[in-house]
């Protein structure tokens, strides 16, 4: 039987939520950390453009398929099951990823890889959503934005060297190997937290209290992180590429551009949510979106100060809205739906994680230059916007 830890206690919360902060940090580290990897994964396998885009977007696919699935499964079996066992096929995942020896097998891989990845962070959500104060939502999701950023600052870099030192099939083992220590230090100390008596909730997070899956606020949501976090998402994962074909920069100065981006998310992502605890939510994320519209239309400027300032807003605060996202997922639905309401939520990000990689896969394969790709994210901002003054408008409506 679980344990249940109490808020009446107040730091009672805090140990379930330190080592929900571990795990995220070691799932994090090889999602996003891994990507200097991804130019030399490119040429010993023998990917197109086409490919690699396929290659990186399959984890939008399979997030499409495994988000809502997940959300059900966590609440069947509890956070910490699926949480635990999504790390370890992290792990197994990026340890037969090492052994690829064509696209093909490569992609096989990756898919487990992901696979273990989705399970693994939807239930992540939860357990935060379940632990964290009601009235911290803003800042815990912040906490645990720059936590997945500073598992790319630490893991961009260390990939990009190691890359160069022993090659990327033995530097992604160094990814496993933290998966695995997440998932043992989750399993030992992580421990539910008993509901609060009179949650508090933003004047936007007042939500019908009804099932997840019948109201129409988390399915427009889902269409707002998975648009919100387009640019972000597709920027990171090609980012060695541009840097590659553009600038001349190696792997080292790829994770270095992509490590300023999420230095830059860290500190964003603390001072947007006491923002989002003092403000209206979705006020703060139209001003985050606004600020991403022009950013991600500046890397059309093919000047290298210009692509590492506007690749570090991008990654920046558009990782910061995607978590404060997330966070009004879970205020907006009552405690025992908060595993469907982030399986739902999480499609959107499954949808476009797909879509944006493989369309600026085609589009740089189609016109030899990346810029068309970058006009398409900086659309999917302008887009993202209005959806956001819509979202606004429906849950001025419910209360």
């Amino acid at each position: 039987m679980t344990t249940v830890i109490s808020h009446a206690s107040r730091p009672a919360w805090l140990l379930p939520f330190g080592v929900t902060l571990i795990a995220m940090f070691s799932l994090q580290l090889s999602n996003l950390g891994f990507s200097p990897l991804l130019p030399s994964i490119q040429a010993d396998v023998g990917m197109s453009f086409t490919q690699l885009g396929f290659f990186t977007g399959i984890y939008g696919l399979l997030a499409l398929l495994l988000s809502v699935p997940a959300g059900l499964t966590a609440k069947r079996f509890g956070e910490k099951r699926v949480l635990a066992a999504g790390l370890v096929g992290v792990a197994i995942g990026s340890v037969l990823l090492g052994r690829a020896w064509n696209f093909e097998s490569a992609v096989a891989f990756r898919g487990l890889t992901i696979f273990g990845y989705r399970f693994a962070f939807v239930s992540v959500l939860i357990a935060v959503a379940l632990t964290a104060p009601p009235q911290l939502r803003g800042r815990t999701m912040g906490v645990l934005g720059a936590t997945s950023a500073m598992a790319s600052v630490v893991g961009a870099p260390l990939g990009g060297v190691l890359v160069g030192e022993v090659g990327w099939r033995s530097a992604i083992l160094g990814y496993a190997s933290m998966a695995l220590l997440g998932a043992i230090v989750f399993w030992l100390f992580y421990r539910v937290t008993a509901e609060p008596a009179a949650p508090v909730a933003s004047s936007a997070a007042q939500a019908i209290p009804r099932s997840a899956f019948r109201s129409p606020v988390v399915w427009l949501l889902a269409l707002v992180v998975g648009l919100g976090g387009f640019g972000q998402f597709t920027i990171t994962y090609f980012v060695p590429s541009v840097a590659d074909s553009v600038y001349g920069l190696n792997a080292a100065a790829a994770g270095v551009i992509i490590s300023t981006g999420y230095i830059a998310a860290i500190v964003l992502n603390l001072f947007i949510g006491v923002l989002a605890d003092r403000f209206d939510k979705l006020v703060v994320l139209g001003g985050i979106v606004a600020i991403l519209v022009v950013a991600s239309a500046s890397l059309t400027i093919e000047h290298e100060l210009v692509f590492r300032i506007g690749t570090a807003v991008v990654i920046g605060f558009g990782f910061s809205a995607a978590n404060q996202l997330y966070g009004l997922a879970g205020s907006l639905m009552p405690r025992h739906e908060a595993g469907n309401a982030m399986g739902i939520v999480s499609l959107g990000a499954g949808l476009f994680g797909y879509f944006g990689p493989q369309m600026l896969g085609i589009l740089r394969d189609t016109t030899g230059s990346f810029t068309a790709g970058f006009y398409m994210v900086a659309i999917a901002d302008l887009l993202t916007l209005g959806l956001i003054v819509l979202l606004y408008r429906m849950t001025r409506r419910a209360t």
